[in-house]
């Protein structure tokens, strides 16, 4: 009688390193936070800002700065004076955009004063910002016009910081918040520009603004026009060019006439007519997706 052939089971062989657990993409990563739409901005459109925010009090109920961007990309730092910066803009992703900066958070809390994180390893599945943050507050952005905020205003007078400082700042664009609307950004790129991001599905955006300009009002102001979108983070945001030279505080009452009308719009949900499916299908090639 023929001897079956078994198959001896192989673990991992002694010594050998576990292996470690992936991520999984998220699509809309800071879905449930307070403040969603801002942190989403402060990612893609905001060049340089920051919001205070604090842990729960099972993870310390410490406070820290939700930042743009770091030097070099680094995903965190702790001043000299002991405050802790955390940054949106990194260079590493894992799939999972809150599970990055929560594990860049917890570690960067544990820096000693001056030291800056240079990396966060491979990360594993694990508590989110949504597991770790105190979410009784929606968070207040602050723009700046510089990058002081990365080290204090006392270590800027060092000449060899100011330098490095102005160097810095010679990459940032122009950008302003539209007051009265939630995540409307103004910037100036050679042409001034509005970058908005929106709270609702991304689709029922698209479907907004295909009515408004199928009815020839999908612009906020005289003299600007939607120009395309693109998606991030899960949500739409919306690009319109301004008139020329105009300045985000003249967009202030126009603005917050729009996102009325924009908002009752993506609200509608009867079936798109004819003129305005085609005026969608115009929208639909304006459109870029990141990740």
């Amino acid at each position: 009688m023929a001897k079956k052939n078994r198959k001896k089971k192989l673990g991992p062989k002694p010594g050998a390193e576990p292996k470690t657990k992936k991520v999984e993409y998220v699509e809309r990563p800071f879905e449930g936070l307070p403040g969603e739409t801002e942190i989403v901005a402060m990612r893609e459109v905001v060049p340089a800002a920051s919001t205070t925010l604090r842990t729960t009090e099972d993870f310390g109920g410490r406070e820290f700065q939700l930042v743009t961007l770091l030097p070099d990309f680094l995903p965190a730092l702790r001043r000299e004076d002991g405050t802790v910066l955390v940054a949106l803009q990194t260079a590493a992703h894992s799939g999972d955009a809150s599970r990055d900066v929560a594990v860049a958070t917890l570690m960067a809390l544990e820096l000693e004063p001056g030291e800056p994180l240079r990396g966060t390893g491979i990360i594993e599945p694990g508590p989110r910002l949504q597991d770790i943050l105190d979410l009784t507050e929606a968070p207040e952005v602050t723009v700046h016009d510089d990058f002081v905020f990365w080290i204090g205003e006392e270590q800027a007078k060092d000449p060899q910081a100011a330098q490095a400082l102005e160097n810095a700042n010679e990459s940032i664009v122009p950008t302003a918040p539209v007051e009265g609307v939630t995540s409307m950004y103004w910037c100036r790129m050679g042409k001034e520009f509005v970058r908005w991001a929106r709270p609702e599905d991304p689709e029922k955006v698209l479907d907004g603004i295909a009515r408004l300009h199928a009815e020839r009002s999908s612009a906020i102001d005289e003299g600007s026009r939607f120009v395309g979108a693109f998606r991030s983070c899960g949500l739409s945001i919306p690009v319109w060019e301004l008139a020329r030279g105009a300045e985000a505080d003249e967009l202030v009452g126009p603005a917050a006439a729009f996102d009325k009308r924009l908002t009752a719009a993506i609200a509608e949900d009867a079936p798109l007519t004819p003129e305005q499916r085609r005026a969608r299908a115009g929208l639909v090639s304006r459109q870029v997706s990141l990740r």
